[in-house]
């Protein structure tokens, strides 16, 4: 099938399938007028893709998934590589959690001290 038709079929731009094949996600042949041409399993191909990358992983975290994926498909949720990738994500997301929370309670702190301090001027009697 030709790009446009994969991209209508995934939703998925045809930029975005170029970068994939660029970075090796997916394969495509060149046909004699230099045309890319997929076959049907690269549509499910650019879903898991597009799950990963909503995941928040890299395009190389992808390929190494991908790549377990080829080499055990019967064992595929059991794929030590994607085990860790997994880990190591959720381990970055913690650490954001972390640091996002250190902001809020910053910003909390911020903004109550700016709220006492209007209120007090607010409660101050003017000089006549």
């Amino acid at each position: 099938m030709k790009i446009s038709d994969l991209s209508r079929l995934t939703g998925a731009s045809t930029r975005s399938i170029r970068h994939y094949e660029k970075k090796k996600l997916i394969q495509a042949v060149r046909l004699d007028n230099n045309y890319r041409e997929f076959d049907e399993t690269a549509v499910e191909r650019i879903r898991i893709i597009q799950l990963y990358l909503g995941l928040g992983l890299t395009a190389e975290q992808i390929e190494n998934i991908l790549g377990c994926e080829v080499a055990v498909p019967d064992q595929y949720e059991y794929c030590e590589e994607m085990v860790g990738i997994y880990r190591e994500k959720s381990e970055s997301i913690d650490k954001q959690i972390q640091a996002l929370t250190v902001v809020k309670e910053q910003l909390d702190q911020q903004i109550d001290t700016m709220i006492a301090k209007r209120e007090s001027k607010a409660a101050k009697p003017l000089l006549a």
